[in-house]
């Protein structure tokens, strides 16, 4: 399936047919644009950025290269092919076909998960739109810039549905996407990750490890839905947002290799690694921990409660399944299943059997915990090959939250419950002090020229496209 660009607004789901829908996308689009211009990455009007933009839902060759001005960029519609066959998967609607409209019964419920998806993705262009001022290189500064525009796609993909299948309710809601902003006192974005600020490129590293990890497992979860166009945008949302993690991964990946060069390169032990790494301008594996536990415990809290009933009936009504539904081998309801999970007893955390449907949130957290584990497993592989005795390690699920019923504890990254006082005495060592974030931002200096980078961050081995680290993706005007 080809998109259609001839149109004002790209697409490949025939919008040229639909006259009213057109006509209110036409209209939304200025107000996209301005949003874009105020809150967008700032500064990046006149830069000619080496993008990639979708020219098919197809798995081959569904991307074309090529230097685009950013307020050019093709924002449009894409869904993933139709399947007239197509069945729901689980809960009691299973074996039925797909709905292609809203059912009227759960229209509120699926309007919540579309609005709450949406105002995630122009909520972390918001948090990031800064970060040009300070990039290591004109590589990252083109993965940044990648990473915004297909949030905005993705953004585009949620208030069409809205617009298509919700009436003047989605209208209202698409126009609201556009109003609250990340951070703002006033009308914050819906989850409170994504109105934490992005002030440093570790942070957007770990941000698009982590949190953009979490939108993996959400849309693969929406990707399961009965609802037919919501499904089918979030699969081809999905092909993008590998890219996302992708440059979280690489980008620590990157912070690790040019912490243990440097310990390498100075004769540094591990003991002494904070204060002479820093020293030599890098960024020293204790601080990269640090920042690894916040950005992990900030994204576990995304999956809302350990037991919910929420959770349940999206999943009784088939309107968002569990990540990779298909493949597990269950029947599909629940209704006398149970599902391990970790509960607060007394002063000990303890695993106790909990009925399935209600644990479908905790299920999935597992899921996401795994999937972070093995990017953490390659950091530290990087570590190893450098001869270096040290250990990035997850810390415990019950870290630092603030949702969940491990929001009314204090725990240190091992999984011990603490007293309050422990925690105010000992948290410096867990989670990055006024000196850390100083300190990074003290080595967050802008290079922009081709095939430089700076100091704290180890150049790429992989290349965009075929062109390597020294090709100029971004052009200055």
């Amino acid at each position: 399936m080809s998109i259609n660009y001839n149109e004002k607004i790209p697409n490949n789901v025939d919008l040229s047919s639909d006259r009213r829908l057109q006509r209110a996308l036409e209209r939304w689009q200025p107000e996209f644009l301005n949003w874009w211009e105020e809150l967008g990455p700032e500064n990046s009007t006149d830069l000619d950025v080496y993008l990639r933009t979708a020219i098919s839902v197809k798995k081959d060759g569904w991307a074309h290269f090529d230097y685009v001005k950013m307020q050019d960029y093709r924002w449009g519609i894409f869904l993933t092919p139709s399947d007239s066959d197509r069945t729901i998967d689980f809960g009691i609607h299973k074996g039925q076909p797909a709905w292609q409209e809203v059912p009227g019964e759960y229209r509120s419920e699926l309007r919540r998960l579309i609005v709450t998806q949406g105002d995630t993705e122009p909520a972390s262009v918001e948090q990031q739109r800064q970060l040009g001022r300070t990039c290591p290189s004109l590589y990252d500064l083109r993965n940044l810039f990648q990473v915004n525009v297909e949030e905005g796609r993705h953004l585009w993909a949620m208030v069409y549905l809205l617009q298509a299948y919700f009436g003047r309710d989605g209208r209202e809601e698409a126009e609201a996407l556009l109003e609250r902003h990340s951070g703002d006192p006033d009308k914050p974005r819906i989850l409170e990750a994504f109105n934490e600020e992005t002030l440093d490129w570790l942070s957007f590293f770990m941000f698009t490890y982590f949190t953009d990890r979490d939108g993996k497992f959400q849309l693969a979860s929406l990707a399961e839905s009965g609802f037919d166009p919501l499904a089918r945008s979030c699969r081809f949302m999905l092909t993008e947002e590998a890219h996302h993690m992708f440059v979280g991964e690489t980008g620590v990946g990157r912070v690790v290799q040019r912490a243990c060069d440097l310990m390498n390169e100075h004769k540094i032990r591990s003991s002494a690694a904070e204060v002479e790494v820093r020293k030599y301008g890098g960024i020293d594996l204790p601080t990269i921990q640090k920042y690894l536990n916040f950005h992990f415990s900030v994204s576990v809290d995304l999956f809302g409660q350990e037991l919910s009933t929420n959770a349940a009936t999206y999943y009784n009504t088939g309107i968002k399944g569990r990540f990779g539904e298909s493949k597990i081998n269950d029947d599909h309801l629940l209704h006398d299943s149970s599902y391990s999970v970790l509960e607060l007893k007394g002063d000990h955390i303890v695993k106790v059997d909990a009925p399935a449907l209600n644990a479908v949130n905790e299920r999935l957290r597992d899921d996401y915990i795994v999937d972070c584990d093995i990017g953490v497993r390659r950091w530290n592989k990087i570590i190893t090959d450098s001869g270096i005795d040290f250990k990035l390690k997850l810390p415990h699920r019950a870290f630092q939250r603030g949702i969940g019923q491990f929001s009314e504890i204090q725990c240190d990254p091992q999984g011990n419950i603490i007293t309050q006082a422990e925690w105010e005495r000992r948290h410096h060592e867990w989670l990055p002090t006024q000196d850390d974030q100083e300190y990074i931002q003290s080595l967050m200096q802008k290079v922009t020229e081709p095939g430089k980078i700076a100091g704290w961050i180890a150049p790429p081995k992989g290349k965009i496209n075929r062109h390597p680290f020294e090709f100029e993706f971004v052009r200055f005007n």
